[in-house]
């Protein structure tokens, strides 16, 4: 069932939604897709060589990427939500920049890892995440009559744990992302906890070497409304761009 707001809110999602043949997207993408200006935002912070979007889901961001980066590798789980990215990155007119493949993350990233050679890896600099949040209900106390589920203000929700995030722990997935590239772009809800946010960098394991490294948490907004967080970690940090090429 698709969420009446957010069908009115389609040219937020797709600037080019009617735009024949039109965007597609499927129950999911109604409430995980990125907004556009939002996305945009997140794509120019990340401007690199190639970027991986571990979760493309309908392409929303994978098409911003392709828009600063020379190549995105976009990954999903779901055959058609791949052919709905594809469809919508022909729109856009930016498909040839993309690589599609149907795969889980946590897959892809231990194979990635587990090789040794670097000459046989493609490398990655960035690495986007933007895992399930488990839909419309991480607000869970929103009230039924709510008009807008994704609309309310974050004080009224509970703080959102990274052990919801899924498939894994979000801190497992951070962790296992670092070992690709120091520079991650954490998408994450409105309401997360930021000492759990702050503690991903404890482990002294996550550190680039002896560099003391800051995190910058970027609020994302549209209008008046907070959407979401956007946790910018290594080189892609304000003032620590020589982090940028460590690996």
């Amino acid at each position: 069932m698709i969420f009446f707001p957010d069908f009115f809110q389609r040219a937020r999602f797709f600037s080019l939604y009617s735009t024949p043949p039109g965007c597609l997207l499927d129950e999911e993408g109604w409430y995980s897709v990125t907004p556009e200006f939002i996305a945009d935002q997140i794509a120019e912070r990340c401007r690199c060589d190639t970027i991986l979007d571990a979760f493309c889901g309908v392409g929303g961001n994978a098409i911003a990427f392709a828009k600063t980066c020379q190549r995105v590798i976009a990954l999903d789980t779901s055959p058609t939500r791949l052919a709905l990215a594809r469809h919508n990155a022909q729109i856009y007119g930016v498909a040839q920049h993309i690589e599609f493949i149907l795969s889980d993350y946590i897959t892809f990233a231990e194979s990635y890892i587990s090789r040794s050679s670097t000459s046989s890896k493609r490398k990655i600099d960035v690495v986007f995440l933007s895992p399930p949040w488990g839909g419309p209900s991480y607000i869970s106390d929103s009230s039924p009559n709510d008009s807008d589920l994704l609309e309310e203000s974050p004080e009224v929700h509970p703080t959102y744990p990274l052990s919801s995030i899924q498939p894994i722990h979000g801190a497992n997935l951070f962790h296992l992302s670092r070992q690709i590239t120091p520079n991650i772009a954490y998408y994450l809800p409105r309401n997360s906890d930021l000492n759990e946010i702050g503690a991903l960098l404890e482990d002294p394991k996550q550190l680039v070497g002896d560099v003391q490294e800051f995190i910058e948490v970027e609020e994302e907004w549209m209008g008046d409304k907070l959407k979401a967080l956007t946790c910018y970690f290594g080189g892609l940090v304000g003032g620590q761009g020589d982090l940028f090429e460590q690996i």
